[in-house]
């Protein structure tokens, strides 16, 4: 019995070694490859350093067309933060309204929220540049963020935390002193379920900062892309102007960096809005 375990612990681990592997492998090369310069980029082996030309790379980067680049992260940053941060929100006060009340039509409404997160983006995405057509949207930041504001899966993570994390007692305490269901949701709900809007945020600013097939249809002003279609624009522009390639490559890794801080800052919150969330056994 102890032998066969130990078979399944090593299976398991070499199993789990090469999943990170193959996770890893990419982030790695795309590391080695922003350091690189042009030639070596194209010159050595993929997996291997070569001179160290990081700095060189981020001044091009940062001077190619008066620094358009910069241009495209301050709008995926405003985007995204924006975005995910009102998108938290709406997310929150929703699924904690679903959680704690009951009125008419509740199963229909938490229904229809699970069902619409089975709906692909691109279903969608033509009766929003419709909708935004004719509000005169098409082309604006509001015409990007308005269509962020609202994630059924936020819905649904924000409901089943609730549920979870907050006790009608406390809230019933809340009711007899006095205090109404807004502050109470404020007071109350808001700390006890803080790490799961949390998780809701993080979720909500990866999906957006790398979304692009909604700013391809809604952009046409190069100044207002995000990094996803801006990178984009430079890729395919790469075939007669090489030096776009390379700057597809750091421009990449630059464009991870914030993902990696924010994951790294609220990982904390994270892993305690997925472990509380959850159903106890």
């Amino acid at each position: 019995m102890t032998t066969r375990k130990g078979l399944w612990r090593g299976l398991t681990t070499v199993l789990l070694l090469i999943t990170a592997a193959y996770f890893l492998l990419p982030l790695y090369w795309l590391a080695l490859a922003t350091a690189k310069s042009r030639s070596d980029l194209y010159g050595t082996p993929g997996l291997l350093p070569a001179e160290f030309r990081l700095w060189d790379n981020l001044v091009a980067l940062s001077e190619y067309d008066g620094g358009i680049f910069w241009r495209w992260m301050l709008n995926s940053v405003l985007y995204t933060g924006g975005g995910a941060a009102a998108c938290a929100g709406i997310c929150a006060l929703a699924g904690y309204a679903l959680a704690v009340y009951e009125f008419r039509g509740k199963n229909q409404v938490f229904t229809t929220i699970i069902a619409s997160v089975l709906v692909p983006n691109t279903v969608l995405a033509l009766p929003i540049f419709q909708l935004e057509r004719k509000l005169h949207l098409v082309d604006t930041y509001w015409g990007m963020l308005l269509p962020l504001l609202v994630l059924p899966f936020g819905v649904y993570l924000a409901q089943v935390y609730t549920a979870s994390a907050l006790p009608a007692e406390l809230l019933e305490a809340g009711r007899v002193d006095g205090a109404g269901e807004f502050r109470l949701f404020l007071k109350v709900g808001l700390r006890l379920i803080l790490p799961g809007v949390l998780l809701v945020f993080l979720y909500a600013f990866i999906s957006i900062w790398n979304n692009f097939f909604l700013p391809l249809i809604l952009l046409y002003d190069e100044r207002l892309y995000p990094l996803t279609l801006g990178l984009h624009s430079w890729n395919e522009s790469g075939l007669t102007e090489p030096q776009l390639q390379h700057l597809v490559v750091v421009g990449s890794f630059v464009s991870m960096l914030p993902l990696v801080i924010l994951f790294l800052t609220l990982r904390d919150y994270w892993k305690s809005g997925i472990t509380a969330g959850g159903p106890k056994f």
